[in-house]
Parts: C-alpha cells; structure tokens; sequence
C-alpha cells in the first residue's frame, strides 16, 4: 500500500509540473501577442472529427445569429 501511495504522490507531482509548463505555454502565446483562450479551443478541436468541429460550429453559429450576437 505505501509503494502505491508513493507512486500516487509521485505522479501528482509530475502532473502538478506538467501544468505549470502549461501554463508557461500560454502565458509565453499571450507575450507573442496571441489569443491563448482562443487557442485553447483550436487544441480541443483539433483533437475532434472534422465534422464534429463542422456540426458544432453551424449549431454555435445558429445560436448566435438568433441572439443577435451575428451579422
């Protein structure tokens, strides 16, 4: 049990690293004067179907004309 506890503890830290190297990744985009919220949701995409992100984006589209948020 305390090889696994250890082993848990381990990973934690690792992944706790992991999101701070994240984290550098945006903040290093913003500085480069990129949008970093916008390409958070291009790195979701691009792990999707083509036509999922297709079919998403039409939906969102729909929406946001009938809110009067689209031309």
């Amino acid at each position: 049990m305390r090889l696994l506890l250890e082993r848990a503890e381990r990973l934690e830290e690792e992944k706790k690293g992991i999101a701070d190297d994240i984290k550098d990744v945006w903040k290093e985009a913003k500085a480069r004067g990129f949008d970093a919220p916008a390409l958070k949701d291009i790195m979701k995409m691009r792990g999707k179907k083509k036509e999922d992100v297709v079919a998403k984006q039409a939906i969102l589209d729909t929406y946001m004309r009938e809110l009067g948020m689209m031309a």
